[in-house]
């Protein structure tokens, strides 16, 4: 499989792109003006204990607070306590002398933190919706090769390393350098093969930043903010910049030469798999990944067989279901299931990873009486998501062809940054967001200007949108006209779709282009 990560910069977001073997598998956005919290870490206060339900609120100094749950302390004081017999906690107390057990625990938050506790807390799950950011005790300091674990004493190795005796090589290092360092490690996929040496020099450089980060948070009052994750480039390139990546390319000068550093730094020989992409044509219309994330906002997915999927996505779970569609077979009724199944298999994994799917999932594929039949499109479900760097829960598939399972979710998806709910029809459905359509608008100002190289340019676009370009982002649109040496008039229409717009070169009523 030939894997690239494709990364587009403007002065409006920063998108990422996988593709394997050609095809789209995963999208990041971040964008320019939004707040981005994932594992910053935050000195925090208690504000709320709920004992009945095993959470509580901490104040961190966002929009909302904090949702702590039990789950995310328990492991770092059950690793302290099979260390330290000082551990404040008892966790071997008899029942009786121990609180009412709650959600599985035969303890009580109460007993683990207080109202108006300053404690050390690292996002885990940015804001979804109306929830606040999920934060853990359990601090983690990602490298390229190792997670630092500043809290823990564990030792664990991906499972993605299959080699029992590299697995046994990477862990006895870990235990050897773990001799001199606190804490414990995670030894990521991309450290099979590396030296002592490599882990060393990683391991200093995370040890030194938790120092910094103590530090740090001695100093300040809660709420604040005491490490913030590193950029959106350096986060790619830590996680996702392995050798079975191919190539990367940016087209973005800064960013690129901020990946060189990065890379340089790190003494990686991957720099040479780094490119500039400077082709006139945007990079992401170069690579077909703008109309692929087109058609990933769409419930409805075409297989190359004829059938298709239907994707739908509720504040309570995702729903998935294969149809057999205009697939009719070549052979008996139940190979022709078989083989819409087998096929839909790929395809369901791409959507849940590209549309970064989270939460419950449930897949109802086309119905098979040959328990056979279940176990191979079961299998083959498992095989492919091994690719997902998700953690993932899948249950057996039923009578009825039904599976269940659960996705991790640290971020919004694809669909909840990219839309919004529809004003036509009351939120039944939804569009673009503004932003969406606003960047979308100001990108397709240049490409019509590149086009027919027009100075003065008239675009005709949805009130709404026009409004919002003259309020909240006129320094953009002004910023556009200095940089290209045009001038630019908005016209509103209150009768023009929300999405829809038309660029005419100004005095002529010619469309340059139609959205």
């Amino acid at each position: 499989m030939e894997k690239e990560i494709i990364i587009s910069d403007d002065e409006y977001e920063t998108r990422c792109a996988v593709l394997e073997d050609g095809v789209l598998t995963e999208i990041d956005i971040e964008r320019k003006n939004d707040e981005h919290t994932l594992n910053n870490t935050y000195k925090g206060r208690v504000e709320n204990v709920l004992p009945g339900m095993q959470i509580a609120f901490v104040n961190i100094g966002l929009e909302r607070h904090a949702f702590l749950h039990i789950s995310d302390i328990v492991r770092d004081l059950e690793e302290d306590s099979s260390n330290d017999d000082s551990t404040k906690l008892d966790l071997n107390r008899k029942s009786n002398d121990s609180p009412k057990p709650g959600r599985g625990y035969p303890y009580s938050i109460s007993d683990l933190i207080h109202p108006n506790q300053e404690i050390l807390v690292q996002v885990g799950k940015e804001p979804i919706g109306t929830k606040g950011p999920r934060v853990t005790t359990c601090i983690t300091l990602p490298g390229r090769y190792v997670v630092y674990l500043p809290t823990a004493s564990n030792i664990g190795v991906s499972r993605r390393i299959e080699s029992a005796e590299e697995r046994q090589r990477l862990r006895d290092i870990a235990e050897a350098i773990r001799a001199d360092v606190e804490g414990g490690f995670i030894i990521r996929t991309s450290a099979e093969g590396k030296s002592e040496k490599d882990f060393a020099t990683e391991i200093q450089y995370l040890v030194g930043q938790w120092k910094r980060i103590v530090q740090q948070a001695d100093k300040i009052q809660a709420p604040s903010l005491v490490h913030k994750e590193h950029s959106f480039i350096v986060r790619v390139i830590r996680d996702s910049f392995t050798s079975e990546v191919k190539r990367l390319v940016i087209d973005s000068k800064e960013q690129y030469q901020d990946a060189i550093d990065y890379l340089s730094s790190s003494g990686s020989e991957l720099r040479s798999q780094v490119k500039f992409y400077d082709k006139s044509t945007p990079i992401f219309e170069a690579y077909g990944i703008d109309k692929e994330i087109k058609k990933a906002l769409s419930e409805k997915i075409w297989l190359k067989c004829g059938g298709h999927l239907v994707i739908q996505q509720t504040e309570a779970m995702v729903s998935i279901d294969v149809n057999t569609g205009k697939f009719v077979g070549k052979g008996d009724p139940d190979s022709t299931i078989l083989s819409a199944n087998l096929e839909a298999v790929e395809e369901v994994v791409r959507q849940i990873r590209l549309r970064d799917l989270g939460g419950i999932i449930v897949i109802d594929f086309i119905d098979m009486d040959d328990p056979e039949h279940r176990r191979m499109v079961y299998k083959m479900l498992q095989q492919a998501l091994d690719k997902d760097r998700a953690r993932t829960n899948l249950l057996h598939i039923s009578d009825l062809g039904l599976v269940e399972m659960t996705r991790q979710r640290t971020r919004p998806s694809l669909a909840t940054v990219l839309t919004e709910s529809c004003p036509y029809c009351d939120g039944h459905g939804s569009v673009l967001s503004t932003a969406t359509i606003t960047i979308d608008l100001l990108r397709s100002i240049k490409k019509a200007q590149r086009k027919s190289r027009k100075r003065r340019l008239r675009v005709v676009a949805n009130e709404h949108i026009v409004s919002h370009l003259l309020d909240e982002k006129a320094g953009r649109l002004r910023q556009l006209e200095k940089s290209m040496n045009i001038q630019i008039r908005l016209q509103g229409d209150a009768d023009v779709h929300l999405e829809d717009y038309q660029i005419f070169a100004e005095g002529s009523n010619r469309e340059i282009y139609l959205n």
